[in-house]
């Protein structure tokens, strides 16, 4: 894989090739696949997110893996909350909020125990790490 999104288009196909479960760094986690607009571009973008259940809700992180800016996906949201979410063989369209305190520390804190590695994204970088809460349109 050359570029991130050589390594997202792969790990898209492993989800939609396994009716939602990928192997590597995301065996036995929880991933969808997150359609979101372009918030310049127009045009649907599909990231690959880890996310975890809180409730109805799904629970996303905008982490970037601690860099100093926000993932894309993240501003695309901003932009235009309606997206639309894969998890495992279901499809369905979601509206994203950002979470704000002191629930954004209690869902990142729920994200850390399934995924340890957020912890350190937090660690790297000084900036607050968003979290983003996606509630199923009806």
């Amino acid at each position: 894989m050359s570029t991130p999104n050589d390594w997202n288009k792969a790990i898209i196909d492993e989800f939609r090739a396994n009716g939602g479960q990928v192997g590597g760094r995301f065996a036995g986690r929880t991933l969808l696949l997150l359609h979101t607009i372009g918030a310049k571009s127009g045009q649907e973008r599909v990231n690959p997110v880890a996310y975890v259940a809180d409730g109805e809700r799904l629970v996303i992180i905008a982490s970037k893996a601690g860099a100093p800016t926000n993932p894309d996906w993240y501003h695309n949201l901003l932009a235009n909350p309606l997206a639309t979410v894969e998890v495992g063989t279901e499809t369905f369209q979601v509206r994203a909020e950002m979470a704000a305190e002191p629930e954004r520390t209690r869902l990142y804190a729920k994200m850390v125990e399934m995924m340890p590695g957020f912890a350190e994204y937090q660690q790297k970088t000084t900036r607050i790490i968003p979290v983003v809460v996606l509630t199923r349109v009806a």
